[in-house]
């Protein structure tokens, strides 16, 4: 199962991107969710079936120090 993802969370894919980065930052939730590459800033689409399946490493945002 898919953990609870908000926008600005960050991800770790097991499959490297071909510009060689693993990281990716959550911009869109929905249906699908968008993910934007940390390295080169390629943006794509993925089903929540397909990202739970390809997610390696969850990293919350850090949350804010305002009220």
């Amino acid at each position: 199962m898919l953990p609870e993802i908000q926008i600005g969370d960050k991800v770790t894919l097991r499959k490297e991107h071909p510009c060689g980065g693993s990281e990716w930052e959550v911009v869109r939730l929905g249906a699908d969710i968008g993910l934007v590459c940390l390295t080169c800033g390629h943006r794509v689409l993925l089903s929540r079936r397909d990202l739970a399946r390809r997610l390696k490493k969850h990293l919350p945002k850090a949350p804010s120090d305002q009220p």
